[in-house]
């Protein structure tokens, strides 16, 4: 597995790494049969330090989890004891669906817009109706089944996915409601 450990204005020491790499693989390594990379970022916020961790494994899923301490080798911990969670879960899910996926998971290519949000004056008419885009990244729409796009939206703790669905090579959304239930748009 690949590390990319780095820290945002803060100093990481080699016990850190040699820590962060240890811990880590001994903890993927109990769920994953083949993670392709992780990369680990710490940051200071105020008086706590932010660890945020993300594993991208072989099938084409990718897990998250971002924790804070007060030191930074127990943000690290938090973090890892996450990711550990996730991929416990990932891996039960699976072994319910008594399916293995014999090709890595397709991707396709796709433009990701951030768009600045709405001015504080309410009355104030907008200037334009097109919208000032912030910033613009590519991205990956994985070819998944819905079963699969719930799972990897749940281990990204994102709100929302959008996916290709392997059964009707349609473009879909899987996304969390304000009930707690997951929404499914298939169009």
């Amino acid at each position: 597995m690949r590390y990319q450990i780095s820290g945002k204005q803060i100093d990481i020491g080699e016990s850190l790494q040699t820590h962060v790499k240890e811990q880590l693989g001994v903890a993927v390594s109990k769920y994953a049969e083949r993670p392709t990379d992780a990369h680990v970022i710490f940051s200071k916020s105020a008086s706590e330090f932010v660890c945020e961790t993300i594993v991208h494994l072989s099938t084409g899923l990718t897990t998250q989890a971002k924790a804070r301490a007060h030191e930074i080798y127990a943000a690290f911990d938090q973090s890892c004891e996450k990711i550990e969670k996730q991929l416990r879960r990932y891996k039960r899910r699976l072994k319910d669906h008594h399916r293995d996926r014999s090709q890595p998971v397709e991707l396709s290519g796709a433009s990701s817009y951030i768009l600045a949000s709405e001015s504080d004056d309410a009355d104030s008419e907008p200037e334009s109706l097109q919208p000032m885009i912030v910033a613009e990244m590519e991205t990956q729409i994985p070819s998944l089944s819905v079963g699969e796009a719930v799972m990897q939206m749940e281990l990204a703790g994102a709100p929302v996915l959008i996916f290709r669905n392997e059964g009707n090579n349609g473009l879909n959304v899987v996304y969390r409601r304000d009930d707690g239930n997951i929404g499914w748009i298939d169009p």
